[in-house]
């Protein structure tokens, strides 16, 4: 259960702002929409070796 400290006077867009953050990052959504089909491992083996080389380009045109 996710709980958002509201202050005093605070805006309730912030508090709301707050609590999707909380939400996003327990990772519930990504989850869900990974278990509604099934991906071959090597699949997802795959993807995750695009993405590595795709951070590894970002980071190396940064520096």
């Amino acid at each position: 259960m996710i709980i958002v400290p509201v202050k005093d006077g605070e805006n309730i867009e912030r508090a709301l702002k707050k609590f999707k953050r909380k939400f996003e990052k327990t990772g519930v959504v990504k989850e869900l929409r990974a278990r509604q089909q099934f991906d071959k491992p090597s699949v997802k083996k795959r993807l995750k070796m695009e993405h590595a080389i795709y951070v590894q380009k970002l980071r190396q045109e940064e520096e």
